[in-house]
């Protein structure tokens, strides 16, 4: 049976630890962040945290649920970032946009702890603060409940896809990413048109692209669905929520995001 965790208020240590610091979960997972970064995710063990915090390896049974408890309160800690982060204007569309884009790169700067946490579900406040926004911005803009919950559904889901995907090139070898980048122009834009004439004729655009991350596009695309479908009102003929439709798309955007390494904040 896992060992029961601690309330806050009970496990806070009264003395320093060897490095002059009070532990709480807060410092917890900011180092836990900044091993991440510096050491990928096989570099994030209870015993090289408690080296870190100056503390016995143990402590960190009294703050979580062991790792996995420590990756969800990580999770959470990006979530809360990006929310604390973010401004509402009032405009539904514009909202979740500026939301989406911060949960984003929220994730892309900590690459490591992204890939731990994008694919969890946490159940913790800041987390469950994020969802609560989300569905209130979509009730609120005249959404029903169903559709308000499948347009929740396909926008986290793609937000955090996204996060992984685009966290997947950042957590790799700066040696190795660029070398991958390189193969636009090395090999892609080297093939003859005899041979691969669509590739040779869009070369040009693909080198411009393809290392650029599609989120905002895609995320243009999702929000111009829903907004379609919020116009078209509650007709038993639309498209349900998370379905193609083949009117919608909304404005296209040139927004990218561009992998590129980012300090461990």
């Amino acid at each position: 049976m896992p060992k029961k965790v601690v309330p806050e208020a009970e496990r806070r240590r009264r003395r320093p630890t060897r490095q002059g610091t009070v532990l709480s979960e807060g410092l917890i997972v900011r180092t836990a962040l900044r091993m991440l970064h510096e050491h990928g995710a096989a570099g994030l063990t209870a015993r090289r945290l408690g080296a870190a915090l100056g503390a016995d390896p143990s402590t960190l049974y009294r703050y979580f649920a062991g790792l996995d408890g420590l990756t969800r309160a990580i999770g959470e800690e990006l979530m809360g970032r990006a929310l604390d982060s973010w401004t509402p204007t009032g405009k539904w569309r514009a909202d979740l946009r500026a939301l989406g884009l911060a949960i984003h790169a929220s994730y892309l700067a900590h690459p490591h702890a992204a890939l731990l946490t994008a694919s969890r579900v946490t159940g913790r406040p800041r987390e469950i603060a994020v969802d609560e926004t989300i569905l209130g911005i979509l009730r609120g803009a005249g959404f029903d409940d169903a559709d308000a919950v499948g347009v929740y559904h396909a926008f986290i889901d793609l937000t955090l896809a996204f996060a992984a995907l685009d966290a997947g090139a950042l957590a790799i070898k700066d040696e190795d990413r660029e070398a991958d980048e390189e193969v636009w122009t090395s090999t892609y834009a080297r093939l003859p048109a005899e041979t691969h004439p669509h590739i040779a004729a869009t070369a040009h655009l693909l080198a411009d692209r393809m290392n650029l991350s599609a989120y905002p596009v895609v995320l243009d695309t999702l929000l111009g669905q829903a907004e379609a479908r919020l116009a078209g009102g509650s007709s038993a003929r639309r498209t349900r929520p998370g379905e193609p439709c083949a009117a919608s798309g909304g404005p296209r955007t040139d927004e990218a995001v561009r992998y590129g390494r980012s300090p461990a904040q």
